[in-house]
């Protein structure tokens, strides 16, 4: 039995010292948006307590499904190296990153550089995504969805260069018997796409999945609790979306901050995964396990 732990959308805060030259071209957008909007809704003191009640479960490995950052500045980028120490060894932990995390050209490039082994893994080739992680017999392979975009946008792409490397991973780890676990930021189903921010690509992300199956997707960027699936190779792949985890109970945005908890293990010539959602109700102070169900 294995268990993989989900967390995403971070948001770390507060926003450190901005100065003018800081704020040319979209971030000043995002920067009015933090001001106006998110800077009460998303804190760290929510985030410190789910990242504890996270980490007294014992996970096996902990996926991290993007937006450590907000505006990408190198001092956010340094701060989320920190915080992926703390949460714990880059061996037992694996990133991809989200929209805010390429918020403008060169920004993923430092976050790849700064948090190093975390957003690493066996590859095919040169190219840094897909990678896949290897733990017993769960294969975590983590893509990328981010990409810088013009300002009131956060849409991912997801192009076909990748899709060929994700699909020739998939048959592998398939032909090895490894349950896939499929990382991406921007929800892949049809349900959660919009034009400013959903993911271009949608569509042939699907097709690499129904061609070549997986076992289960999870990706964050909605801020919502979600659970969907798409057609796999002979069988639905469960699609789950998280909560940010730093979002503060009363928002009127957010679900409340959550991260979700696979208990994974073989049944017969199959596999038997059970999620259990962990994570603050609207109303209460206390981290409760507010979901539990098999997903397959």
């Amino acid at each position: 039995m294995i268990t993989l732990a989900h967390i995403s959308d971070i948001h770390l805060s507060p926003m450190p010292q901005v100065g003018w030259k800081d704020l040319l071209g979209k971030r000043l957008t995002g920067y009015l948006n933090w001001k106006l909007r998110r800077h009460d809704e998303l804190n760290s003191e929510t985030l410190a307590n789910l990242v504890s009640h996270l980490q007294s479960q014992g996970a096996d490995f902990t996926a991290v499904t993007g937006d450590l950052v907000n505006l990408a500045l190198d001092e956010e980028v340094d701060r989320a190296g920190k915080w992926l120490e703390a949460l714990g060894p880059a061996d037992k932990i694996a990133v991809c990153p989200g929209n805010h995390d390429a918020y403008v050209p060169g920004a993923l490039e430092s976050a790849e550089k700064c948090w190093g082994p975390y957003m690493q893994g066996e590859t095919l080739d040169n190219s840094v995504f897909p990678f896949v992680r290897r733990i017993g017999e769960l294969a975590v392979i983590s893509c990328s969805s981010a990409v810088p975009t013009r300002p009131f946008m956060a849409i991912g792409r997801f192009d076909e260069k990748q899709a060929e490397r994700l699909a020739r991973i998939l048959k592998v780890m398939g032909e090895a018997d490894y349950f896939r676990t499929v990382l991406i930021h921007h929800p892949p189903n049809p349900e959660l796409q919009h034009p400013s921010f959903g993911l271009k690509g949608h569509k042939l992300f699907r097709q690499v999945i129904a061609e070549n199956g997986a076992e289960l997707i999870l990706h964050g960027h909605t801020h919502r609790s979600s659970i969907h699936s798409i057609p796999g190779k002979g069988k639905e792949v469960p699609v789950v979306g998280v909560a940010a985890a730093s979002a503060a109970q009363g928002g009127t945005l957010d679900d409340p901050a959550r991260y979700n908890l696979f208990r994974i293990e073989r049944a017969g010539d199959g596999w038997a995964c059970t999620m259990r959602e962990y994570g603050f109700q609207r109303l209460g102070t206390d981290i409760v396990m507010r979901l539990q169900m098999r997903i397959c």
